[in-house]
């Protein structure tokens, strides 16, 4: 008799246990379904090898993909050098944008440069690359009489 209950006792210590560790399913949060949300069609443009004093700008186009107004709260440089300038009005769902970065093209070499961007979408920031070589001018040879004022010019 006491072998029999020995044994119940030890198949329920089992079952106890066995059920014990039984993986339970966890909920995982659901995915955000609403809200703005921001899509670039690139967040790096490279400028390539361009000459000093060359054109500054570019522009950096997006769509509001989510359901809800998105909102650029800010856009800042990663220096002076670069300066973006962005939407201050709210940009509603589908409709599309531009942010557009002036580089300093008279500053001569390579250059990879950020603009980072501050939304209504979350608490992370939105970094955009900027990137190039700017190439001297060449050196104008003596002697060669300038385009203004040269002798061969008659603007009179």
């Amino acid at each position: 008799m006491k072998k029999i209950l020995s044994v119940l006792a030890l198949v329920a210590a089992v079952c106890t246990f066995s059920v014990a560790q039984e993986v339970t399913p966890v909920t995982l949060a659901p995915k955000q379904t609403s809200g703005a949300k921001i899509k670039f069609e690139s967040e790096t443009v490279d400028y390539g090898t361009i000459e000093q004093g060359a054109d500054p700008y570019r522009l950096f186009k997006f769509k509001n993909t989510g359901t809800e107004p998105l909102v650029i709260k800010n856009a800042k440089g990663s220096c002076g050098c670069t300066v973006p300038t962005y939407p201050k009005e709210p940009i509603l769902p589908g409709a599309t944008s531009e942010i557009k970065v002036r580089y300093d093209t008279n500053r001569v070499g390579p250059f990879t440069k950020t603009v980072t961007l501050t939304t209504n979408i979350n608490e992370e920031e939105i970094r955009l690359t900027i990137k190039g070589d700017v190439k001297a001018k060449p050196e104008q040879p003596a002697g060669v009489p300038q385009k203004e004022g040269s002798l061969f010019n008659n603007n009179n």
